[in-house]
């Protein structure tokens, strides 16, 4: 989801307070009604869970033995940073998840909280919390499974205090799942100039290009932070159909998968992933 998270550093890393970015939060604001308008401005990020929501379900069902049956997800306790209105915690949360979604804008956690009351199922398995994720890391350490932040590291600005928080909340051997936009000149135009202010698929000012950030520059910050990235996959939205597929090209957008070392593991965290793991193309992400 949009997320408008500004990293400064704070406790444990420092006794300075974190801020969110003020220009950012209101951008947001103005739109928090419209997350659940799947014709509205948050169209893209509807269709995206065609692909994104398989993607982190089979990826995390084939790293389990373990699965139930009309809940493939259960037991699994995911935090989605940067959730918006809750478009990707709630279908994660019918497989069965227990999801935290987290939002610095209080107005986007009233539409998520209003639009999860039309659903008894969700009601134990997605709670919101209006918060950025350094605010929970003190009382969440090694607590989830799983985080998800889409399109949620673009609006970042210290990228690897993020990244440093997200190890601190993921229990060892646990799936961190970004979805994001590539810093290519393709991106700016297509990105920003055709999506933003010709085509209007996405808000006008929504994106700043010089945030954007490249698949190499994510996994070098995740691989020395302790994770082990495992699939990089490229993402294309087609406009006319309104609908994302796969792509082997990772210049526009693209979803990461990457794996926090295990307690065992973290003395060889320098060690490089096997190659074989990298930019592998998951044979079910596609399929619904």
């Amino acid at each position: 989801q949009l997320s408008l998270f500004r990293f400064t550093v704070k406790r444990p890393f420092s006794t300075s307070h974190s801020s969110v970015d003020s220009k950012e939060m209101k951008k947001f604001q103005l739109l928090a009604h419209k997350w659940w308008d799947e014709e509205g401005e948050y169209a893209a990020l509807h269709s995206m869970n065609d692909i994104r929501v398989p993607f982190i379900r089979d990826t995390l069902l084939s790293r389990s033995s373990n699965y139930h049956l009309g809940n493939p997800l259960s037991g699994i306790k995911i935090l989605d940073v940067g959730c918006g209105g809750g478009l990707l915690s709630e279908p994660l949360g019918r497989l069965g998840a227990s999801v935290t979604g987290i939002d610095p804008v209080e107005d986007n956690i009233r539409t998520a909280d209003w639009h999860k009351s039309f659903d008894p199922v969700l009601a134990k398995r997605v709670q919101y919390k209006c918060s950025s994720l350094e605010e929970i890391v003190e009382e969440s350490m090694e607590t989830f499974d799983v985080i998800v932040a889409s399109e949620v590291v673009e609006h970042v600005a210290d990228l690897e205090m993020f990244i440093k928080c997200c190890s601190q909340v993921l229990k060892p051997e646990g799936s961190l799942f970004i979805t994001t936009i590539n810093k290519t000149q393709l991106s700016y135009v297509l990105g920003i100039v055709v999506a933003e202010k010709i085509m209007g698929i996405v808000p006008e000012g929504t994106h700043e290009w010089e945030k954007f950030v490249s698949p190499e520059e994510l996994e070098h910050l995740l691989e020395s932070n302790g994770f082990s990235v495992r699939t990089v996959n490229g993402m294309l939205y087609n406009p006319l159909s309104g609908s994302w597929g796969w792509m082997e090209s990772t210049s526009l957008n693209y979803a990461l998968h990457a794996v926090k070392s295990g307690a065992r593991a973290r003395s060889h965290a320098t060690d490089a992933p096997p190659e074989t793991d990298i930019h592998q193309r998951s044979a079910t992400a596609g399929t619904a």
